[in-house]
């Protein structure tokens, strides 16, 4: 390393250099999620002119060869020159960073762009761009009047304008030509076409179904607008259409769409407040109470999903504690239970969506996760006291199942901790706080650390052989557990089987679980290759999302791939993963096909510890899959659908995907 260090090694990145330097500082990864990030940049900025009351409708296409075009038919992005840079705007939104229209707040009142960011970003990290922005009135009279079809275009090669914005008419370009036909764009708006950089992204190819959940969830957002999302990849190309007149009270059918629900009519409130140092905040928000036990609560601002909540999410959570326990002191129910209900008592069974706008809001990180405005907090709770008031006195039949319910809750709360009282005076646990069953690593750093959750004892005892005891422990469990998609809480904490899960990971479970304290980074499902091995998988993982969500969402889960076959040939051994695999070694030209023995793994069980390891264990050679959430609400629905009590979606469900996904072996 060279010890000069003098003025000549300061480096200067310009323009978007630093974007492409560190990409993963401005779209958080270049892996997909990064990739897909590109298109909700763009969006966003046509929702931003959506939320202003500029444009109604929204069309994302993915074309050919990993090229995406967004076009709507808002203002458009203004072209004239700028008066101090002296290029015009459409080139300093494009190619500068922290250039926009969202700062001074009087061209948009509420954002979810708030950096200045976001389209430059897209900008510089693809291969190329287009720009094109359509300033004239398609109508006759417009037409009459000189406005005509206008275009602007500009184009960029990675953030680079390859020229000055230019003129050119409508008529002899095949995207206005075509956008002119799409019903309902009409003749202004914008339309962003772009590439991604190959260099940058590990992958350049887009999933349909990713980008349709955010876009549904955009369109539940905005009431009246419409968004449509075009896949032209295929030979018959398939397209959504997103537009939902009720808001987030359609948002909140949707997520209840497969559950019972306590009552018909969904909860729904608006409201508003001038803040002398905020401006006007709005507050929209929706909720129903279903016959389940899990809580089910999304929150945004600015169209923004705050997944880690925030002071508006938290003003509402207690107005809705307050204003429940208020009318519980009214209620017959006071006779029958005379303590407070908790926050948790009360969200026993809740699905609600709460979307606040705010006119500078203040997050935490790029990422958007958390609001921080100090004051949104009082100004939403108070909104949230006055209106539930009003509608719980004009519907007293929805407040009173809402607060048997909650009752119902708080008892159950409260034998669960008798019982869990009751479990640690009966010291179940050895001497050490951790289950008998776990064969505990050496390494005390949860960061190095890995779990392997393996059902059956004969299993457990090759993983145990197998391991390197330095990092990896082994948990076996008997039998399948529960599905704690169908019990109450209070036997999923004290149920016999979960009571080790939970005691080995040793951060808690349900309210309580602490993320901060979990004993290993990789928690990982090793079940056999089989039906039932996939039944044990899916029973483990809905504990997780439901008790543990945080081990999913910070990518702590992961499932082992354990090999299908054994091929054996003059004293060696191969593994095959799948029977395609299988029947690539067999097909081996070098071999003599009666001298290859196969053999099919029933279970885990019959391997030995050397090729546990070897195969499944190893980290220099093993397969394991990372679980992710991609996308909350989706999985939401899919959990209620699979593993609920509702009989009839699921059967929907099997009966549409079963041609699609099934592989059985017979």
């Amino acid at each position: 390393m060279d010890s000069n260090y003098s003025a000549q090694n300061i480096q200067v990145l310009k323009g978007l250099e630093a974007v492409r330097k560190r990409p993963g500082m401005y779209i958080g990864t270049t892996g997909v999620d990064g990739l897909h990030h590109l298109v909700y940049e763009v969006v966003d900025n046509s929702v931003d002119e959506a939320m202003q009351g500029h444009c109604d409708t929204i069309l994302v296409v993915l074309e050919k060869n990993d090229i995406v075009r967004v076009e709507d038919n808002g203002r458009g992005i203004p072209v004239g020159i700028h008066p101090t840079e002296g290029v015009s705007a459409l080139e300093l939104v494009m190619t500068k960073l922290h250039a926009g229209g969202k700062f001074d707040k009087k061209s948009y009142k509420v954002s979810g762009g708030l950096h200045g960011v976001g389209v430059s970003v897209v900008n510089a990290l693809s291969e190329w761009c287009e720009a094109w922005v359509f300033t004239g009135d398609s109508t006759a009279a417009g037409a009459a009047a000189g406005g005509g079809d206008k275009s602007h275009m500009q184009r960029y090669r990675r953030g680079i304008a390859e020229g000055p914005t230019k003129e050119v008419a409508a008529e002899t370009t095949r995207w206005a030509v075509e956008r002119l036909g799409q019903a309902g764009l009409g003749g202004r708006g914008t339309v962003i076409r772009f590439k991604a950089d190959a260099a940058i992204f590990e992958t350049t190819t887009y999933n349909f179904d990713i980008l349709s959940n955010r876009l549904r969830e955009l369109a539940f957002l905005n009431k009246g607008l419409t968004i449509t999302i075009r896949d032209e990849r295929l030979t018959t190309p398939k397209f959504h259409e997103f537009r939902f007149e009720g808001g987030v009270r359609s948002f909140v059918e949707y997520l209840n769409e497969n559950k019972t629900v306590l009552h018909k009519e969904t909860v729904f409130f608006e409201g508003n407040r001038e803040d002398p140092g905020q401006g006007l905040v709005e507050l929209e928000c929706a909720f129903q109470y279903n016959d389940g036990f899990n809580e089910i609560m999304y929150s945004f601002v600015n169209d923004i999903n705050t997944r880690e909540g925030g002071t508006h999410l938290v003003g509402f959570k207690s107005a809705l504690t307050r204003t429940l326990n208020e009318f519980l002191k009214k209620s017959k129910l006071i006779k029958k239970f005379d303590e407070s209900l908790s926050g948790d008592d009360v969200r026993e069974g809740l699905t609600a969506v709460l979307s606040i706008k705010v006119p500078n809001p203040q997050f935490e990180g790029q990422t958007k996760g958390k609001l921080g405005n100090s004051e949104v907090r009082g100004i939403v709770e108070s909104i949230t006291n006055e209106q539930l008031e009003l509608f719980f006195d004009q519907h007293p039949d929805v407040i009173n199942n809402i607060l048997e319910k909650s009752v119902l809750a708080a008892r159950a709360r409260i034998a669960a901790r008798q019982a869990r009282d009751a479990t640690r005076r009966k010291n179940a646990l050895d001497s050490a706080g951790l289950p008998g069953k776990l064969a505990d690593c050496q390494e005390k750093d949860p960061s190095l650390c890995e779990l392997f959750i393996v059902e059956g004892d004969s299993a457990g005892g090759s993983a145990k052989g197998g391991r390197n005891r330095k990092y990896q422990a082994i948990l076996s469990l008997w039998g399948k557990m529960m599905n704690v998609e169908k019990q109450h809480p209070e036997k999923v904490v004290t149920n016999e089987k979960l009571q080790p899960i939970i005691a080995s990971i040793g951060a808690g479970c349900g309210p309580e679980f602490d993320v901060a304290r979990i004993r290993y980074h990789k928690i990982i499902i090793m079940a056999d290759a089989d039906v039932d091995g996939s039944h044990i998988r899916t029973l483990l993982l809905t504990f997780f999302y439901r008790y543990m969500s945080d081990l999913v969402q910070r990518g702590f889960v992961y499932l082992a791939m354990p090999p299908l076959y054994k091929i054996s040939y003059e004293k060696k051994s191969f593994y095959a993963y799948d029977d395609e695999e299988k029947t690539r070694l067999l097909a081996d030209s070098g071999r003599e096909p009666d001298k290859v023995s196969v053999q099919r793994y029933k279970g885990l069980g019959e391997m030995n510890a050397d090729q546990l390891w070897e195969t499944t264990m190893d980290p220099d050679r093993r397969n394991i899959i990372q679980v992710h959430l991609d996308d909350a609400v989706e999985a939401e629905r899919i959990f209620s659908t699979l593993m609920g009590e509702n009989v009839a979606p699921r059967r929907e469900f099997i009966e549409e995907n079963a041609l699609l996904v099934a592989n059985l072996d017979v």
